[in-house]
């Protein structure tokens, strides 16, 4: 007979809402604490949800070809697709825009990789936030994370994030975000001219 499993998980983080408090899983103990048998409950239908969500699809058919590799982000699941030429698959959730007023869709491309991202905000985002730095050099504390692929809309790019709650959400000011550790792996396998397609 199959063990069943858990994932365990510390009571006073979950309660506080942290994301942190989701460890990986394990096998299943007997439990005799009441509360923690209803936190496990709980934090099970949070994540059948967000897992529904977030999974391979093909979306190849979106593409004429995979000449250079195609990305696609599904802004309504949170997660960046990805397809090498030779139809090797990659998936990564990513954070999104905040709003629909903030969202593109359509057709653009990589324009360009860059190793080590700064970041400046945006006029539009500098109205909304008047406190924030007008420059933010590369490093730990950087928006952009440790690597950025620009695409031919001015302003937007997919990039990392050393903020690891945004991912998953919708959170960024217009741009993909991913992972540090995923977007080092995206920008190291896509190339200038990628397809991107935002849907």
């Amino acid at each position: 007979m199959a063990k069943s499993t858990r994932f365990s998980v510390n009571r006073r983080a979950f309660l506080a809402g942290s994301a942190a408090a989701i460890a990986t899983p394990a096998v299943a103990q007997d439990v005799n604490d009441a509360s923690t048998v209803e936190i496990e409950r709980d934090l099970s239908q949070i994540v059948r949800r967000n897992i529904s969500s977030f999974r391979s699809l093909d979306w190849r058919p979106y593409f004429s070809n995979l000449k250079d590799g195609a990305i696609l982000v599904d802004i309504d699941s949170r997660a960046l697709h990805y397809w090498m030429e030779s139809g090797d698959y990659r998936l990564y959730p990513s954070s999104v825009p905040l709003s629909e007023d903030l969202t593109r869709r359509g057709r653009t491309r990589v324009t360009l990789k860059d190793p080590e991202p700064d970041w400046r905000p945006t006029p539009a985002m500098k109205k909304r936030n008047p406190e924030w730095p007008d420059y933010v050099p590369p490093g730990p504390d950087n928006p952009l994370g440790t690597r950025s692929l620009h695409l031919s809309w001015t302003y937007y790019r997919i990039h990392g994030t050393h903020d690891t709650r945004k991912i998953g959400r919708r959170s960024s000011n217009g741009c993909i975000g991913l992972y540090n550790e995923h977007i080092e792996e995206l920008y190291e396998l896509a190339k200038v001219g990628t397809q991107v397609l935002l849907i």
